[in-house]
């Protein structure tokens, strides 16, 4: 049985890419360590043993004053990101 995939391109994916996939590429150079430019092992240098996954909400409706309570509502619960969601007219530029 041949499990050799293609791409829409025709072209074959291989089931796992190495340091050898890539022509000249010499990992010692160009990877990096982690936390370090240019970031292709993350941004910190523990990456998410040491700081967790930002947690979001989408939050954003009634007034200014109950979103705000929303937000800090979040908050004060735990939630380290906020993503704010705003009515359709506001996203599009509109007053």
């Amino acid at each position: 049985m041949d499990h050799t995939r293609t791409g829409e391109s025709g072209l074959p994916i291989e089931p796992v890419y190495g340091p050898s996939a890539l022509e000249g590429w010499d990992p010692d150079q160009q990877l990096g360590e982690p936390g370090a430019y240019p970031f292709t092992r993350g941004v910190y240098p523990s990456m998410y043993t040491g700081r967790p996954w930002t947690m979001r909400q989408y939050a954003g409706f009634g007034t200014a004053t109950e979103s705000n309570a929303r937000y800090q509502q979040l908050i004060a619960n735990g939630t380290t990101g906020l993503s704010v969601a705003f009515d359709l007219p506001t996203q599009m530029g509109h007053d």
